[in-house]
């Protein structure tokens, strides 16, 4: 039995593709490790050439699949259909636009086997003023934030209804915060695992204060839409609308007395995420994910 299969979808970022192949080929771990790529790009396939082109000379068993269909949620779903084919303990899932540390892989096997946990996520460092490091203290908790550097057990997935991603999130997001809470309703046990680190790429258009607005929006709208699908009743979207109005009413008169200070721009994220969630309760979905950034 194999120990980890190194889940990666690509969509036009050959670029970044071949930038995390190369950090995967010179980890240090003793792991028995395949790797296997799923390109969302049916048409170009650039992922899926790079791919196999590289697969004869690479450290560990690399191989590559089309996912026709178009969106998140759809690569990923193919990906962990693929990879259910290998025998293998854990599925290791990361982006194409992330890269790991030379230790990702051996500290998130340690932290699997310290927590009994089902899912794990690893940090995420950008070393960048216009993203946030997504970083948290090693341990269980009760949720995680995103599927970029994920290590998940074998038979969560099994035990899973298909889709394991919802395609109603194809190009919006939040397909990774839906799968999460399926599993928590389902008992999963979450760890996080803070030396599993990964790096990510902050292309110049995400350097911006229009797409951290953007992005401010498109997760409110994503994350109010699980929310809504979970979560039915008018008791719910009342109590929403209340905080909605808050943050609408309290937040900008707070962005202009602090507008000389770092905190001006957690408050307009603020604004645009409770935005977001507003244009959820009316029925309008943001599609993040129709744009690609990043080579």
């Amino acid at each position: 039995m194999r120990d980890v299969v190194i889940c990666i979808p690509t969509y036009k970022r050959p670029q970044s593709l071949k930038r995390l192949l190369t950090a995967i080929a010179a980890l240090k771990t003793a792991a028995n490790v395949t790797v296997l790529v799923a390109d969302n790009d049916a048409d170009g396939h650039a992922g899926f050439d790079l791919a196999n082109a590289t697969a004869p000379a690479f450290r560990f068993p690399l191989r590559a699949v089309i996912a026709p269909q178009r969106g998140i949620a759809q690569v990923r779903n193919a990906l962990i259909a693929e990879a259910l084919q290998e025998n293998s303990r854990f599925f290791a899932m990361i982006d194409d636009d992330e890269w790991p540390d030379a230790g990702w892989l051996d500290a998130f096997l340690r932290a699997a086997k310290q927590t009994g946990a089902g899912v794990l996520q690893g940090s995420i460092l950008f070393h960048h003023p216009a993203q946030a490091d997504i970083v948290r203290a090693s341990g269980p908790t009760d949720m995680l934030q995103g599927a970029g550097n994920l290590l998940i057990r074998r038979d969560v997935l099994v035990g899973m209804a298909q889709p394991w991603f919802d395609p109603a999130f194809a190009l919006s997001g939040g397909e990774d915060r839906d799968f999460f809470v399926r599993l928590a309703r389902a008992g999963v046990a979450f760890a996080w695992a803070n030396e599993a680190r990964c790096f990510g790429d902050v292309p110049e258009s995400r350097a911006s204060l229009y797409w951290m607005l953007a992005r401010a929006y498109s997760i409110g709208n994503s994350d109010m839409r699980v929310l809504l699908k979970h979560h039915s009743g008018l008791g719910l979207r009342s109590m929403e609308l209340g905080k909605i109005a808050a943050a609408l009413l309290l937040t900008p008169p707070t962005a202009l007395l602090l507008a000389a200070t770092p905190r001006r721009l957690q408050l307009l994220e603020k604004l645009f995420r409770a935005l977001g969630k507003l244009a959820a309760l009316c029925g309008r979905h943001h599609q993040e994910y129709a744009v690609i950034h990043g080579k």
